[in-house]
């Protein structure tokens, strides 16, 4: 499907731009993917709905677990999107790899 695949993403954070490695797989309405931080490697479930997609996702940090709420949408090779989590709203965007 059109939302499979690699992309390298810039994430805006209260900490600054981060980069990371989304892996998205779709299997009908099923997405399944990987996040790969500085902060380490994290696996979701979530939904699909066209090139609509939603997640949520545990970060594990020095603070302790946080839940990220997570929702994208896919436009051909790019993929843009907002993070919702204690620390508030954070967006993201890229293009696979």
């Amino acid at each position: 499907m059109a939302v499979d695949g690699t992309y390298n993403i810039t994430m805006t954070t209260p900490m600054g731009p981060q980069q990371a490695k989304l892996t998205l797989k779709s299997d009908g309405n099923s997405l399944s993917g990987t996040m790969v931080t500085s902060m380490g490697t994290d696996n979701f479930k979530g939904t699909i709905n066209g090139n609509d997609l939603q997640w949520t996702a545990q970060a594990t940090t020095p603070m302790g677990p946080i839940t990220f709420k997570v929702k994208a949408t896919v436009d051909g090779d790019k993929i843009k999107g907002e993070s919702a989590s204690a620390f508030g709203l954070s967006t993201f965007e890229g293009t696979k790899a």
